[in-house]
């Protein structure tokens, strides 16, 4: 019973409202050394933890050196990039991104995100397209192409990540169906299922994206009446 200290440490901790961080550690430290664990073993447990899920530390990584990116100037780059780019519109532009981004991750390739390229690339290019066109925008239509540059990126990543066979998805429901049913079914079997509904979502979507042109120009006559 006395092992479970460790968790009355994890409540008085959060009701401190100390850092989550620190009182899950000191809580695990604690339970371990009143279970009779010896600190080194304790150190050893909380290497192995880091380096077995270091792959999920890689977004603190990204994050800095994004903002780090943006805070010389890589937002105004690329409004000043796609300026330059005669007869490109934000409709247009999402849609060629929409392309990329399913095309790449359907071949195992993950070269978009909302972090790595939504925010510091897509977005500030779809609004320095709207901007040559317009001129200034209202905060109305910002959000509307902040929204559609995001859902550009989850519709490609969502759709075209189940086309590739070793994706964790795909594995997972394989995994789960052999193992419950007694099946045997192939990962790729599922991966070319999944192709029809990624052309039909890309259809479907570039459609919406090819009349965003329109719906910006008509909010912005609304805004200047």
């Amino acid at each position: 019973m006395i092992v479970l200290l460790g968790v009355a440490v994890v409540v008085i901790g959060f009701a401190l409202r100390f850092n989550p961080l620190l009182v899950v550690m000191v809580a695990g430290i604690v339970s371990a050394l009143l279970g009779g664990i010896s600190p080194l073993h304790i150190l050893d447990a909380f290497g192995s933890g880091f380096a077995s899920s270091r792959s999920v530390t890689l977004a603190f990584i990204v994050v800095p050196v994004i903002g780090l990116l943006e805070h010389y100037g890589l937002r105004q780059h690329a409004k000043r990039l796609i300026a330059q780019a005669a007869g490109m519109t934000a409709g247009r532009l999402l849609l060629l991104y929409l392309a990329i981004r399913q095309v790449t991750i359907a071949f195992g390739l993950n070269i978009g995100g909302a972090a790595q390229m939504v925010r510091p690339v897509i977005y500030p290019m779809a609004e320095g397209a709207v901007m040559r066109a317009h001129g200034h925008t209202p905060d109305r239509v910002t959000e509307t192409v902040k929204a559609h540059a995001a859902a550009a990126d989850t519709i490609g990543a969502f759709f075209g990540e189940d086309c590739f066979v070793a994706i964790g998805s795909i594995l997972l429901i394989t995994g789960y169906v052999n193992a419950s049913y007694h099946t045997k079914l192939d990962p790729l079997q599922l991966a070319i299922w999944a192709v029809p509904t990624a052309i039909a979502a890309f259809l479907i979507h570039g459609f919406r994206l090819l009349r965003l042109d329109g719906r910006l120009a008509r909010m912005m006559k609304e805004h200047a009446a």
